[in-house]
């Protein structure tokens, strides 16, 4: 488990007093991953031409994407230090304008992954070998953007596109979509299971991954858990939003050591 970033996370949210810990904590291991050995990138160049692209749909979720932006070079600990200050870049949605590394302004649930399926089908048409990921909260999945996306991305066949779902189990609380997987091949999509906080499950799902550019779209769904790392922060109820006071914050950090 990636309990520095976690740190990391709970440190910047507490300094600023904003943030989503909890959303931050169940994904984070995910987008190391993808940083880490999947994603094609050049943090000194965030706009070269032949990198992949990654989008945050689930944009409350950023602190946990800043602090791995952080560790792979787009971002300064000045950067992290000035998160959702008015000096600072690192707001507590994901902005595109002026986050190196960001390709897609998100916050706005069901808004990211329409603008990664738009990627994928413009790369498709220019016949470009750029990869396009997408990260989802299945609580996001409840928007009709999202299944009108996975339709238009089926119809195009748009293999270079990867949808992973945080299902964190937030969608049981407002709308359950159960069963989840069937509606995902339902919508012809090639559909992966893992546990979302396993490493040897997370490399072995990325590397069944066929990218062609007309193919089968591809969607992970990750099972989470909200919190993932702090026993009393785990699962669903008031820290979904919450600021750890000085007491919680230290028992956070002495957790994650």
């Amino acid at each position: 488990m990636n309990n520095d970033l976690r740190k990391k996370i709970v440190e910047i949210v507490y300094n600023s007093r904003e943030g989503h810990i909890p959303s931050s904590f169940s994904i984070v291991d995910i987008i190391e991953h993808l940083y880490a050995k999947i994603l094609k990138y050049d943090p000194k160049n965030p706009q070269w031409n032949e990198r992949d692209y990654f989008i945050l749909s689930k944009g409350h979720g950023c602190a946990g994407f800043y602090v791995v932006l952080h560790k792979y070079g787009f971002l300064t600990d000045v950067d992290l230090a000035n998160y959702s200050k008015l000096n600072g870049k690192l707001g507590g949605h994901p902005d595109m304008t002026c986050v190196p590394g960001v390709e897609a302004s998100t916050g706005s649930l069901g808004h990211g992954f329409p603008t990664a399926m738009g990627l994928a089908l413009g790369l498709k048409i220019q016949q470009r070998p750029n990869r396009v990921f997408a990260l989802l909260g299945d609580g996001e999945c409840n928007e009709g953007t999202i299944w009108e996306s996975a339709l238009v991305a089926n119809r195009q066949r748009l293999g270079n596109l990867v949808a992973i779902i945080d299902f964190n189990g937030s969608a049981a609380q407002i709308l359950p979509m159960d069963p989840f997987a069937d509606k995902w091949e339902a919508f012809g999509w090639q559909v992966f299971e893992i546990n979302g906080h396993d490493k040897k499950d997370i490399e072995e799902v990325f590397d069944k991954l066929d990218f062609t550019l007309d193919g089968k779209p591809k969607v992970i769904i990750a099972h989470t858990v909200k919190g993932k790392g702090v026993n009393f922060i785990e699962g669903h109820g008031p820290w979904h939003h919450k600021i750890p006071n000085e007491e919680e914050f230290a028992l956070i950090v002495k957790e994650l050591q």
